[in-house]
């Protein structure tokens, strides 16, 4: 079986009371450049990453993102594993230990790992035209 090469962490995902108040507090700490907000969250920008805050009840768990090479090798890799796969738009799970985990494809997002790490991790990744307008969208391409 081929399994998956981890590339990355796409992001963190955080279950924060009061999303202003965690704004205000990230704000205070860190330079901020962006945020994106949508009812019941926000995602801090932090280039090709990003750091979700969702209010308590908005059906988020805390999680992270995993970026993968391959998301298909992760499928058949978990279904080896007997791992269920959580309901949803994408491929969720919970390790042996409870934690939500989001398996992302690297090709299909934002996240950019620069060539001589791509090299030097021994991968040869691309990426799709969506992932491209993504990041030349957020002037990273």
């Amino acid at each position: 079986m081929n399994r998956p090469r981890l590339v990355g962490i796409n992001h963190v995902a955080l279950e924060v009371d009061d999303i202003d108040r965690a704004l205000a507090f990230y704000g205070r700490v860190f330079d901020i450049k962006r945020v994106d907000r949508e009812p019941g969250a926000a995602f801090l920008d932090m280039g090709d990453q990003f750091i979700a805050f969702f209010e308590p009840g908005s059906g988020e768990d805390r999680h992270f993102g995993l970026v993968v090479d391959d998301r298909e090798a992760a499928l058949c890799a978990l279904a080896a594993a007997e791992v269920s796969i959580l309901p949803g738009r994408g491929l969720d799970f919970r390790d042996p230990f409870g934690n939500r985990v989001q398996v992302v494809q690297y090709d299909q997002i934002q996240f950019t790992k620069a060539g001589p790490v791509l090299r030097g991790m021994g991968l040869a990744l691309g990426k799709t035209e969506a992932a491209i307008a993504e990041l030349r969208a957020n002037g990273l391409a």
